[in-house]
């Protein structure tokens, strides 16, 4: 197929589905979402990625012990004060704030996807330090935003990163109903593609985008992989043909992301999104090391499109609303801990605002003033 296929020119609410898996309909509002939560999740995806990154030093360490170990040493999670310069933001933030700053212009269908595209090439000018990935590298330079079809790059195979999935949490907090279901999918697949074009990798970016887009509706976290699988993914695979490109591709590498959810539902026991999940009897930051490699594609947990938002749901379903323990499982670990913290760190701030989390921690954080002005904005759009 012809990578400038035609689009279709939703990007709209679309008609009222009827809510699942524990979900309500009704107001965000009366879902308890609030600014502060949006607030929240903007500023905290960012925390966890500075800290998960530690300028390089903990994303490309290996071992969750030998983290812990440092972390340590330094005093522990309270006594860090995240901010330069031995704790910048990685390329994570940059490309959320990227794709956050699109959305917040309140622009729609092609329109919005120039936007995008343009701030993408604008932020690969701020990487300095921050490590982004081949595949990111490589999608970003092909991008013409301005010019038709210009959001769309050729089929990369390799492109199965998780670089897609950290930057697409604010799709969810643009999107956040159940009846933005199809916008939701389809700006998040669009935009994933604009660098990640391989299944595994954009439907990380669907993943990332409806995870916070459950978390604002206050959808109970056992149900959220079950509501990837059988709700967003259908639609997703529906978009890809009607879009028309590199519909055969896609096709082909579609299934590894799929049955990697199903084995990750069937071993937390979570293939009917009911309670209890099911952990193994020791589960430390050792133990924890172990299962993210199980998890992964590459033998890098967190390090491609379906195990970076596997891990972030992970990290939540174990952490619930302990702030410290979420950290410990989503942002130090021997693996791509800075986009596992980016993504679970946002779900974690949309469902319980900034409670417990040391002023330090945030207070000086690297591009503190444009992600609590984003989350505003896109506030004020839902």
């Amino acid at each position: 197929m012809d990578c400038y296929g035609n689009l279709r020119m939703l990007f709209h609410p679309g008609p009222p589905r009827s809510p699942t898996y524990g979900v309500c309909a009704g107001t965000l509002q009366d879902h308890g979402s609030t600014v502060d939560h949006y607030t929240a999740g903007m500023l905290l995806s960012g925390v966890g990625d500075a800290l998960g990154y530690r300028n390089g030093l903990w994303e490309f360490n290996e071992s969750g012990p030998a983290i812990h170990k440092e972390l340590k040493k330094l005093g522990g999670l309270k006594k860090i004060s995240a901010k330069l310069p031995d704790w910048p933001v990685s390329d994570d933030t940059v490309l959320h704030l990227a794709t956050a700053e699109a959305l917040a212009t309140g622009k729609a269908g092609e329109e919005l996807l120039h936007e995008v595209a343009f701030r993408y090439v604008e932020g690969m000018k701020d990487m300095i330090g921050r490590k982004p990935g081949k595949a990111t590298f490589l999608g970003v330079k092909q991008l013409r935003p301005g010019h038709e079809g210009g959001y769309r790059v050729q089929y990369n195979p390799e492109a199965k990163g998780c670089g897609a999935a950290m930057r697409a949490m604010c799709i969810g907090l643009r999107y956040p109903r159940p009846d933005q279901l199809s916008s939701l999918i389809e700006v998040a697949v669009e935009t994933g593609r604009m660098t990640h074009t391989h299944p595994t990798g954009f439907l990380g970016s669907v993943a990332s985008a409806l995870f916070a887009s459950y978390a604002v509706q206050r959808r109970p976290v056992i149900t959220w992989g079950l509501g990837l699988l059988k709700e967003a993914c259908p639609v997703a695979k529906t978009f890809v043909k009607s879009a028309g490109y590199a519909v055969t591709e896609t096709e082909g590498g579609w299934d590894y992301f799929t049955e990697k959810w199903k084995w990750y539902l069937d071993l937390r026991g979570l293939s009917k999104g009911t309670e209890p999940v099911t952990w193994p009897d020791q589960y430390g930051p050792a133990e924890r090391d172990e299962a993210y490699v199980s998890f992964s594609l590459s033998g890098w947990g967190g390090g491609c499109g379906h195990d970076a938002p596997m891990i972030a749901l992970d990290a939540l379903l174990g952490a619930g609303s302990d702030w410290g323990e979420l950290m410990s499982r989503a942002a130090f670990h021997g693996g791509d801990s800075d986009s596992t913290a980016a993504i679970a760190c946002c779900c974690w701030g949309l469902l319980y605002g900034m409670d417990g989390v040391p002023k330090c921690n945030y207070r000086n954080l690297e591009y503190r003033g444009r992600l609590e002005s984003v989350a505003q904005k896109l506030y004020a759009l839902q």
